[in-house]
């Protein structure tokens, strides 16, 4: 199918894509678009302007900021998936990014954009929110910053208002720490029936620090503290993981579809995290 009508706008400036998106009611950020093309082609969405973020040099980019890692929201996931820097400093992103579809995909797709569609079976949300990342949005009042566990507010739902626009993500350091994302689906490159996102930092044999996210276990990603709280002080070995990555799902309201329902769910998310946490330690 044919897209229904409507007026582009390419603006070059932050300032310049806010004062549009505040001046047209009806109007719609353009990312990197693999998610939004393919509803546009469908009709499942329509809208009467369409502000594309690409000619924004700002939006683009990786720095290091001291404690944490800058990461420009128009940056293409192949360029985050390769970039030294997020491998040291911040490798659950480059692991969860290398499973994000295919070359073809990662290429045009943004990680901003891929996080403010805020799909609950996307990759990144689920790393942002284990990692404690923070979104610097810009609206007509100026920028502010909100953190991964209010940015998602729900299906496809963020903090970021139709008058705002994701600026760039910032992420603390976790230079030293182990990292896996384990992702099951059942057809290659294709969205996440359930995924984790482990990060551990030992000292010796044993797991000082942990984090882990869940993808695909309810309608915003999950940060699994019930697992957290398990691990720490334990050692990295497959019974004390086992029994940790038991209480994967407390708190969760994973969906039925399709593709499993909420039991079957409930039971891959402690698989998956056992296995992540494993392979994140190094003993898996």
């Amino acid at each position: 199918m044919i897209p229904a009508g409507f007026e582009y706008y390419a603006p070059t400036s932050v300032d310049e894509a806010v004062t549009l998106l505040h001046d047209h009611e009806d109007a719609k950020v353009l990312a990197g678009g693999q998610s939004l093309f393919a509803v546009l082609r469908v009709r499942l969405a329509a809208f009467e302007s369409l502000v594309d973020l690409g000619k924004i040099d700002e939006l683009r980019g990786i720095r290091d900021d001291g404690d944490a890692l800058v990461i420009g929201a128009m940056t293409p996931h192949s360029v985050v998936q390769i970039d030294p820097q997020v491998f040291d400093h911040a490798r659950l992103i480059s692991l969860a990014t290398a499973t994000i579809a295919d070359p073809q995909v990662r290429h045009r797709g943004t990680f901003g954009g891929s996080l403010a569609h805020a799909d609950p079976a996307g990759d990144l949300p689920a790393v942002a929110v284990a990692l404690d990342a923070s979104f610097v949005i810009a609206g007509p009042g100026g920028r502010r910053t909100v953190g991964a566990s209010e940015f998602f507010q729900g299906v496809f739902t963020t903090a970021v208002g139709e008058d705002e626009v994701l600026v760039e993500v910032r992420v603390p350091k976790y230079t030293g720490w182990g990292a896996h994302y384990e992702k099951f689906n059942r057809v290659a490159q294709q969205w996440s029936i359930v995924a984790v996102a482990a990060a551990v930092r030992l000292e010796g044999d044993t797991i000082a620090e942990a984090r882990v996210g869940l993808t695909n276990m309810g309608s915003t990603p999950i940060r699994a503290t019930a697992v957290e709280q398990a691990l720490v002080g334990q050692p990295a070995t497959a019974d004390a993981v086992r029994a940790a990555a038991e209480r994967a799902a407390d708190g969760t309201s994973p969906p039925t579809d399709l593709n499993g329902d909420a039991d079957y769910r409930r039971h891959l998310a402690s698989v998956l995290t056992r296995r992540a946490v494993l392979a994140a330690a190094g003993t898996g």
